[in-house]
């Protein structure tokens, strides 16, 4: 979208059109026409929580308190003291609330300050968004990632959120309160269920929901009649302060049993936001990772460059071009957005040779990159690929009902893929070290892949042998397990 790139684009000035920088709406088209050409679907990202601070319509806001768009945003009077109306404060740091001198009054700006917030109250709002999301679709778009969902709507009566008891000087400002009252509020179900209606009027489309929410919120947002986001993200995997098998295991197991009946899963291992999985974990234990991903059940999201095994590249403070992260270094973002690593040419591939990229590749380009992976059997990327061949060829994994599996190590994740009589076993050694994993019923089965790569072909289930950080996808014969 056309922006001043206050925020990477998401403070937008035009929600219909492409910011020159990327191209036109033709050039849109063509990439639309070409992809579904492929099979290949494009997903919009669709930003409805606010706009940049020199949209028309904020324009137009703020140019007086008599204006008829003054409602599309948010307007507080100053605190007796002049003071902000409350204490919201913006997850970029500092209030929330930003005084217009013109008219007197605050607008809020849950984000940047160059990002006011739309009123969502406002049925004009509502129907100009759902109107923007008729003409992207009306394109051709195959859906939507729907940015900041979970604070689209605010309390109504502007009271204080309560301060955080659990917070620390070091910790990121922005959780200093708890966002009690600008989270997740009452009405957001019935505009989920407007956006899912609008979508639904087209065939084939999705609708996915960036909600940092716990389970039992997150839940009601595929909607009583699963008539409101298709796939909130599940972003456990994301957040998860510890990270091991047992952790992984109840996640996973809690999710599972969370989930509404007919509900379709999605797990999420990395974003735009958040700390690369291979830096996280470390780059052997995140292809572990890479096949749980892509193993269990539902629809997983890959960021680019994890199939790779890309790690976060560190930045002084002079480079970074992230607004969170020129007042907060520590909590930028710029970090896990470096360019692609395509080859081991300058630049990684990324731009030409005389050109600077936006932000410095990694230090390790040249051994982590598509060209150089593709020529290594054993590499990250290759390992992807197989897990994605498998997972195409077998029903199992791909419509299949999961299981976990008792075991004795408590280092290691095992369950059960299944859909009809085809049976995937996963076993996963989330430690450094050489694991058994005795399973209580003996079979024969066959190892389709291991994540080190080297290895397949018949195994005896009663004592399966997992080196450290290693995955194993076995296909089980129909009679070693119990339905």
């Amino acid at each position: 979208y056309p922006s001043p790139m206050a925020d990477f684009g998401y403070d937008i000035t035009n929600y219909t059109d492409v910011h020159p920088l990327f191209g036109t709406l033709e050039d849109l088209d063509t990439l639309l026409h070409q992809a579904h050409q492929r099979d290949l679907k494009l997903i919009l990202d669709f930003v409805p929580n606010h706009t940049s601070d020199e949209h028309p319509w904020f324009q137009q806001a703020r140019s007086s308190r008599m204006n008829e768009q003054r409602d599309w945003y948010i307007w507080q009077d100053p605190a007796p003291d002049g003071g902000p109306p409350n204490n919201w404060t913006s997850r970029f740091g500092g209030s929330a609330w930003q005084f217009d001198e013109q008219t007197e009054q605050y607008y809020l700006h849950l984000y940047d300050v160059k990002q006011p917030d739309l009123n969502w109250r406002n049925p004009q709002v509502c129907q100009t968004m759902f109107d923007v999301m008729r003409f992207w679709l009306d394109r051709g778009v195959d859906g939507f990632r729907v940015d900041a969902l979970e604070v689209l709507l605010k309390d109504e009566q502007f009271r204080d959120n309560p301060v955080n008891p659990l917070w620390k000087p070091g910790d990121p400002f922005s959780t200093r309160l708890l966002e009690h009252y600008v989270v997740d509020q009452p009405g957001m179900h019935d505009i989920m269920q407007e956006m899912r209606a609008v979508t639904e009027s087209y065939s084939q489309r999705v609708l996915i929901g960036e909600l940092y929410l716990p389970l039992e919120r997150l839940m009601p947002y595929y909607g009583e009649q699963l008539d409101e986001i298709h796939l909130p993200f599940n972003f456990q995997f994301v957040t998860m302060p510890i990270w091991e098998a047992s952790t992984i295991r109840e996640a996973v197991e809690g999710y599972e049993a969370a989930l509404p009946q007919e509900a379709w899963p999605n797990w999420v291992l990395g974003n735009h936001d958040r700390t690369r999985i291979a830096t996280r974990v470390g780059r052997e234990q995140a292809r572990l990772t890479q096949m749980l991903l892509l193993t269990l059940r539902g629809t997983p999201t890959c960021y680019y460059g994890d199939e790779l095994g890309m790690q976060d590249v560190p930045l002084p403070r002079e480079l970074m071009y992230d607004p969170l992260g020129k007042d907060h270094p520590e909590q930028g973002r710029d970090p896990v957005r470096s360019p692609m690593q395509w080859d081991g040419s300058a630049n990684a591939g990324f731009c030409p040779a005389g050109v600077r990229p936006w932000l410095p590749v990694a230090n390790d380009y040249q051994t982590f990159n598509v060209a150089a992976e593709q020529h290594d059997p054993r590499s990250f990327l290759m390992l992807t690929r197989a897990l994605l061949d498998v997972r195409r060829s077998h029903s199992a994994l791909t419509l299949g009902s999961y299981q976990s599996v008792k075991q004795e190590s408590a280092t290691c994740f095992v369950y059960l893929r299944q859909y009809s009589d085809q049976r995937c076993l996963v076993a996963l050694n989330f430690s450094a070290h050489d694991q058994v994993v005795t399973l209580p019923e003996q079979g024969q089965g066959r190892v389709l892949l291991s994540t080190h790569l080297d290895c397949e072909g018949p195994i005896h289930l009663s004592e399966v042998h997992l080196r450290g950080n290693e995955g194993l996808l076995i296909e089980v014969e129909a009679s070693s397990l119990p339905g």
